[in-house]
Parts: C-alpha cells; structure tokens; sequence
C-alpha cells in the first residue's frame, strides 16, 4: 500500500510517534484503569497533565514569566470577541490589519465593541503581499493592533513585525510552533490548536499580564481572560484530551524535533522543495510576493479550473489528501505543517511533475 499524506489546513496531520502513544495510552492512562477522555479534571491526574502542557509550552517557546498561558474553547474564531472585551479598556479604539480572511473576519467582530480602524489591507492586490508598515501608520492612542501572522487560505505570512506603539495582538493558529517566535513583541497571542499542535477543540491563548483584568463590563464570564488565569484554565470544564495531545506534540518537538530551532530547519527545507520547483517552470504558478509566501501553506495554480479540479482528484487517488484550494480562492494548497514529513513534499513535487506531463495545457 502507498503511504498517504494530509496536506489539509486543518484539523490537520500530527505527529505519527504522538498517534501511537496516545493509541496506546487510548483505554488505560499510566496504570489509571480511566481514558484521559473521562477522567475528571479536577483529578490529580489530569492536573498533572495540565501543568505538565504548561511547562513544557512555556519551555519550547520561551514565554516569559509576566505571561499568562490560558487553555480555552471556542477555537480562534471565539478570539475574534474575546481580544477586544478583555483590550478595549482604555481608549476603546483598536488598530487591524487585513491580510486575508481571518484577520478580515476578526476586524469585522470586533467592530461590535468600540472604534475599530482598519489600518491597512492587502485585499486590493488579492491577499497576495504583506504591507510595508511603520509606527505612523497606527493610531497613538491605540488600546492595541493586531495582525494575522500566517495567512491560511492565500498562502502567506508576516516577514517582519511592524513598530505598532500599542500593544501587538496576533493570530498564530497557522505558525504555532513552527519556528521560535519572540512572544515579548506581542501583548498577546493565540491559536487554535488544530494545525500544529493538537486536535481540533483546543484554544491556546498567551497574553501579558498588564493587560487582562480590565474586561468592558458586558464581557461573558467565559471570554474574560482574568477568570480564566484566576483558576487556571479550569473555571469550567476544559478540553481535557487535547490539552493531553499537545503536551505529547510539544514533548515531540522537544525529544525529537530538536525544538523550535530544529523546526524551523525542517520546515525551511519542506517549503523550499517546493517553492524551488514551483519556481522551475511555468505550468504551475503561485501568486504571492516571495518574500511574503508562507512555509506552512503554499498556494498555487494551473490557471485552468477545470486542470485544478482534476489535479486534486487524481493526486486523492494517489495518496495526496486535501489539496484543493479553499472555495474562496480555488486552485490549490499544500498544507505543510509540522508533522508532514519531508516524504510526503518530495512525493507531491514528483506527483506534479508526472501530471504536468501528461495533462499538457490547451
């Protein structure tokens, strides 16, 4: 049987070592007699677990000890709500930048709570740059800015950090883990876990501690950050198996990766295989601006829908899952998070080039 590959964006693939251990640990957690889905968690055990999923993320990504580390529901898309009820505490006015859907769709939500200014956007060149930012570009009296620093479905991502003044709020759902990241440039950041960190359900957000306790008096109980920190992440019932399954992909990175250091050099060496090829000749094309083209998910085109949509169907048959594009750009995307092996990018290359071959354009 051929080995198959999960390019899909998300829920995307994990780590094979993560699945077996967790497989075997599915029915009888360490001697427990209990799954870590049905322990309660307010045992010692899933406490444990908890602390232990803190520790080590605040160990890979270095996050200082003036951040809180909160575990929630809701997936990013809750963040769009929760990011200014818990910041628009001072001046209620608030900076976005638009780079494509998700950042477009948290500055529409949070237009709701107080004055939102869209900074700047790239939608008049279709998502496919970044733009050129300096500290004028933002309001002075700014509560905070914020970005989205992999863009997901056009396929690119932030190359640099702008001078915001306020604090700089960011959406890393797609670049979580993927490199080191600098979190002391960031008053806050968050993820949904359900790209490279654990299964779909889990939302991670790391925010400095200046900032929470100051929620607008309307904020739900469930989206205020202070809450959350007071008890810990278990005010209510957590996500308690995903918590348990990125503790085991963060001991992954750690153990065997060679941390965020050595992710960053396996993730460089999967997107220059394929950004190379792609650069190699003219069948296939990608869109965005070099610098700007993101290592977790390449975008590109035949320019002929019909070749696309036949492309993702002949390249499912050959093990090469969930590679058409998102519906509101089409074409295709290779999502190359960290648990897709180097295998899977050299397969995809010579899986385009073989098709190329024999589907020549009209």
């Amino acid at each position: 049987m051929n080995p198959v590959y999960n390019f899909s964006a998300g829920p995307s693939v994990l780590p094979k070592k993560v699945l077996q251990t967790a497989a075997s640990e599915l029915v009888d957690y360490r001697g427990s007699g209990m799954s870590v889905m049905e322990m309660s968690h307010r045992s010692a055990l899933f406490e444990e677990i908890i602390r232990t999923c803190e520790e080590s993320l605040r160990r890979v990504m270095k996050i200082p000890d003036s951040y809180k580390v909160l575990f929630l529901q809701g997936g990013a898309s809750t963040q769009f709500a929760a990011l200014p009820l818990n910041l628009l505490s001072g001046n209620r006015k608030a900076d976005y930048v638009v780079t494509g859907q998700f950042s477009k769709k948290a500055y529409q939500e949070a237009k709701k709570y107080g004055d939102i200014r869209l900074a700047a956007s790239s939608e008049d060149r279709n998502n496919t740059y970044i733009p050129r930012l300096e500290r004028k570009d933002f309001r002075p009296d700014a509560d905070y800015v914020h970005i989205c620093l992999n863009n997901t479905i056009y396929g690119t991502c932030w190359d640099y950090l702008p001078d915001t003044g306020a604090p700089l709020a960011a959406d890393i759902s797609s670049c979580i883990l993927s490199e080191p990241l600098d979190v002391s440039r960031f008053g806050l950041l968050y993820a949904g876990a359900q790209k490279n960190m654990a299964p779909a359900g889990l939302t991670v957000v790391i925010v400095r501690e200046d900032l929470i306790g100051k929620a607008l008096p309307y904020c739900p109980a469930m989206l205020d950050y202070k809450i959350m920190a007071d008890n810990g992440s278990l005010y209510n019932t957590p996500p308690c198996y995903c918590i348990y399954m990125a503790g085991l992909v963060l001991r992954w990175i750690e153990e065997d990766m060679g941390g965020l250091e050595g992710m960053k050099a396996r993730n460089e060496e999967k997107a220059a295989l394929l950004y190379e090829y792609l650069d190699s000749q003219e069948y296939y094309r990608n869109p965005n601006e070099k610098r700007v083209r993101s290592r977790m998910n390449v975008t590109f085109v035949t320019g002929d829908a019909a070749l696309d949509a036949k492309f993702a169907a002949e390249a499912g048959k050959a093990g090469l899952l969930n590679l058409k594009g998102h519906r509101s750009v089409g074409g295709m995307r290779a999502s190359i998070y960290n648990a897709m092996p180097l295998e899977g990018v050299r397969a995809l290359v010579e899986f385009m080039k073989r098709f190329a071959a024999e589907n020549p354009k009209k």
